[in-house]
């Protein structure tokens, strides 16, 4: 099976979490784009939609739906997202798409957090996918500088700003023996916005896509 057809299948398998009344938040990247197709089949199970960036609420107003703000629905039901790793705990690497601010935020406000992944996603360690952070741009060199002290080698994502106005520096060879610790020591360097590091809050329900269906697990 390639990877489209999982991801298509890991979409598919997180409809069922969409429940009759939902306040939906909608994640960012290629996973989360087959279920945007696929919302229109439950738009009666929906009663405001939330999104996590500019190019996933493009998507959701081709289909018709009025993106609400966090601000005007308060907390949300269930937040359907992806994942560039993900391990055991149901702690992820988040941001490839560099959308982890906002992502972290409706994650923190979602009462459940669902995760939707291919089966290449699952690893024993998180790190081998490189941590996006996304930092001030002023601080970008000085954030830079602390996280060589890490023994992590960061690059900054050229051409590449986000939503927010912020730069991305991705970050490679970190030892994340212990993702809440790391995600905790980034997030206090001044100037980080956010860490791609979801382990504080992890997922509640991990669906993994695989050659022989879906594989579910809780937290």
């Amino acid at each position: 099976m390639d990877a489209s057809q999982k991801k298509r299948n890991a979409a598919e398998a997180a409809l069922q979490f969409i429940e009759p009344g939902t306040v939906l938040g909608v994640g960012t990247g290629s996973t989360v784009n087959f279920l945007i197709d696929m919302l229109p089949d439950v738009r009666d199970r929906i009663d405001g939609v939330v999104s996590s960036s500019n190019a996933s609420t493009a998507l959701l107003q081709e289909r018709g739906f009025e993106v609400r703000t966090l601000n005007e629905t308060g907390d949300i039901d269930v937040y359907i997202d992806g994942a560039d790793e993900c391990n055991k705990h149901l702690q992820l690497i988040k941001g490839g798409g560099g959308a982890l601010t906002r992502e972290k935020v409706l994650a923190a406000a979602a009462r459940r957090f669902v995760c939707i992944v291919d089966d290449s996603k699952l690893v024993g360690m998180l790190g081998r996918f490189p941590v996006p952070i996304e930092v001030l741009p002023m601080a970008q060199e000085l954030v830079s500088r602390q996280l060589l002290k890490m023994r992590g080698h960061p690059i900054w994502r050229e051409g590449f700003v986000t939503d927010n106005s912020n730069h991305i520096l991705d970050v490679e060879d970190l030892q994340i023996s212990n993702p809440p610790e790391m995600e905790a020591r980034i997030s206090q360097i001044p100037g980080v916005v956010t860490v791609g590091i979801f382990a504080a809050r992890p997922a509640d329900i991990l669906l993994i896509s695989g050659d022989g269906g879906i594989r579910e697990m809780r937290a």
